[in-house]
């Protein structure tokens, strides 16, 4: 039995309804949307407009992970990991449409040969050249269409939820998966070294040489620090949600770092009042030099629209900023149930 609390409070105190999640893979339609000047959509995939040293690429993909397909574009265009650039991770059981960035500086006359080969691995919706190489965070959101099966509950309880969730948003968790099975990765972040994150931020992940450690294991710490500083803001989030203050306007939550919080005041004392009770994790962060920062308490999508194809099947669309669960909001009125992790047991955010 995991001593982590891996469920939070519900912005309503309780869940109205059961419903099965990603059934198959289309259940589960993610368009991620930039917002790049030179974004374009063009006519036929291999058409390629704008300027840039950077080739663009919208690709679909199903049953393969973001950083997976990063690493095979590298390979298709014989070039560095590095230089191939993505927004954010998305799930392996969807349906995705995502952008990555290719670094090819004066190789524009092979960009349609190069679009056709990566064609034949995954379908080419449309591609432009940028300035810019793409980064986390990149994007403006995420666009989703999600369809949800077997749904038993009240309809008008559900009606009624969905309106309020168009107006005020929910809770804005991080959801489960980023804690590993039974909260493993927070087990993990408590028997690390704090400092050996320090050691790979100041070299950039590199050794002697400027080549790349092989089994320092870096990438993993920066997962388990992850975990934990999102661990710890749910934790805030839940006080805040049981007191009804989470929805304030503009209201944060602190992503706990090396001081802390940023808050101060009445607020600062509540959050460093709840991030001491959990002593262990608290104290990893007075060494690692992570900055502190803040996020949003509530989730609040945009252009919600729902309906009903059957009598217990839910359709639902919907934008997301980056950094935003479309499972943590629909877990604030659904009790769902992850058909795909039965098949693979692995998710992306």
């Amino acid at each position: 039995m995991s001593h982590w609390r891996l469920d939070w409070p519900t912005s309503g105190g309780e869940r109205l309804a059961y419903a099965q999640l990603k059934v198959s893979p289309a259940d589960f339609f993610v368009d991620e949307v930039l917002d790049l000047t030179g974004e374009l959509t063009a006519p036929e995939p291999t058409e390629v407009r704008g300027r840039g040293e950077h080739l663009c690429v919208r690709l679909e993909k199903v049953g393969d992970n973001t950083e997976f397909v990063a690493r095979e574009l590298a390979r298709l265009t014989h070039c560095r990991n590095f230089d191939v650039g993505f927004c954010g991770l998305k799930d392996r059981h969807a349906v995705t449409r995502q952008w990555f960035s290719l670094y090819r500086p004066g190789r524009e006359a092979e960009d349609a040969d190069l679009l056709q080969g990566i064609s034949s691995r995954w379908p080419v919706v449309s591609a432009f050249r940028d300035e810019r190489k793409l980064r986390r965070g990149d994007h403006r959101g995420n666009r989703f269409v999600i369809t949800l099966r077997k749904v038993s509950g009240d309809r008008q309880a559900i009606e009624n939820a969905l309106q309020r969730l168009a107006a005020a948003g929910a809770p804005n968790y991080f959801g489960p998966q980023r804690f590993g099975r039974d909260g493993a990765n927070l087990d993990r972040a408590l028997h690390t070294d704090p400092s050996a994150l320090n050691r790979r931020r100041r070299s950039g992940g590199k050794g002697r040489g400027g080549k790349k450690r092989a089994g320092s294991g870096g990438a993993k710490n920066v997962l388990y620090f992850s975990a934990a500083r999102s661990w710890l803001f749910n934790e805030v989030l839940a006080a805040r949600v049981q007191d009804g203050s989470w929805a304030e306007a503009s209201a944060t939550g602190p992503l706990w770092g090396d001081g802390g919080t940023t808050a101060t005041g009445p607020l600062e004392a509540r959050e460093r009042g709840i991030v001491s009770q959990t002593p262990g994790l608290a104290d990893l962060f007075s060494v690692t030099r992570m900055k502190p920062e803040r996020r949003p308490l509530a989730a609040r999508p945009e252009d919600l629209v729902w309906h009903w194809p059957g009598d217990d099947c839910l359709e639902l669309a919907f934008l997301l900023s980056p950094g935003q669960y479309a499972t943590a909001i629909l877990n604030d009125i659904f009790e769902l149930e992850d058909m795909s992790l039965g098949r693979h047991n692995e998710q992306q955010g």
